[in-house]
């Protein structure tokens, strides 16, 4: 055998190695992520406070699994925040009124509405996403602080804070809600034909309409979804608070993007996956917790984030580049 046919197979392990270790970039970063805030902090690998990791990361993942459908779509929202706080304004506000449940119904209704709202302006007008949602991002804000007077509403039925005390171990309801619903719509994209025809959507717009797919449909479909996940996102949140503020989810948007962006779903669309989402918002809530243990200042936290986001931008566009996607 030759030198070079020796060196050849060499070669083509360490490729195939570096290329695993790329298309999985987030598991590596969030086990680092780990090891660094285990060694920085005696009380982080504690099982009390990896709980409330899952429970705090569990808020944005459940928006982050309506994003990651939008985006794979090659569309963003960014009214998710000002949705989810709304839903959790109604589903408390209405309480007294009609009832506990008929209330968290409207307020589910709310976020359903609003996400096939923004969907069919999106589909119908032809303008951006960014733009759309960014109108609503403001208009909806604007309806919960009518809605609640400026004031934070507070729950007077104490029994509808007692469903986030359920516990399956660590894990809360909120975050058993957010893993089973990412596993549901990981069907979804994988063995669904609506799953395949949002990466369809995403990766090339003009081929999916000659191929017969219905784009505007598609994007009304997956913008009600997220619509309905930043519903049960501030349903839940209203439980484990027990009052709903005006301020709710506020920027709770960017932190999505974020999570979902570190995973790897693509801002320009067509690629992306609900494991990869759920490894971004565990990263991401793992920075968070990390560094509050370090009781580092409220600046410091957010320089940090957005450097986090530029080097998950950066990898994207070198693992596009390289044709790991």
């Amino acid at each position: 055998m030759s030198r070079a046919s020796s060196i050849a197979p060499e070669h083509d392990i360490r490729k195939s190695v570096a290329n695993l270790l790329m298309r999985n970039h987030i598991w590596v970063f969030l086990t680092l992520t780990i090891i660094v805030f285990s060694m920085s902090s005696p009380y982080f690998l504690t099982l009390n406070n990896l709980g409330n990791v899952l429970t705090q990361g569990a808020f944005i993942g459940i928006l982050a699994i309506g994003m990651t459908m939008v985006m794979i779509n090659g569309e963003i929202d960014l009214s998710v925040g000002a949705t989810l706080a709304l839903a959790s304004a109604l589903a408390i506000g209405l309480q007294d009124s009609i009832g506990i449940w008929p209330a968290v119904f409207v307020g589910f209704l709310s976020g359903v509405a609003l996400g096939a709202l923004n969907g069919t302006l999106v589909a119908l007008s032809g303008m951006h996403s960014f733009i759309v949602t960014l109108g609503a991002l403001i208009g909806i804000r604007g309806l919960v602080f009518v809605y609640t007077g400026e004031n934070a509403l507070m729950v007077t039925d104490f029994g509808y804070t007692e469903y986030p005390e359920i516990y399956l171990g660590p894990l809360s309801l909120t975050a058993i809600i957010f893993f089973a619903l990412a596993l549901f719509f990981q069907w979804i994209l994988t063995s669904t034909r609506h799953g395949r025809e949002t990466y369809a959507v995403g990766d090339n717009i003009e081929a999916a309409h000659d191929a017969g797919i219905k784009i505007k449909r598609h994007k009304i479909i997956n913008f009600t979804i997220c619509g309905a996940m930043a519903a049960i996102a501030g349903i839940l949140l209203s439980m484990r608070l027990g009052t709903a503020e005006p301020n709710a989810g506020r920027i709770w948007e960017l932190w999505t993007i974020i999570a979902v962006v570190l995973g790897g779903t693509r801002l320009i669309g067509g690629f992306g996956n609900m494991w990869m989402t759920i490894g971004g918002v565990l990263t991401l809530a793992v920075l968070r917790n990390g560094l509050r243990l370090l009781n580092t200042p409220n600046y410091v936290e957010l320089m940090v984030m957005g450097a986090v986001l530029i080097l998950a931008l950066a990898l994207d566009k070198l693992l596009a580049h390289k044709g790991v996607h």
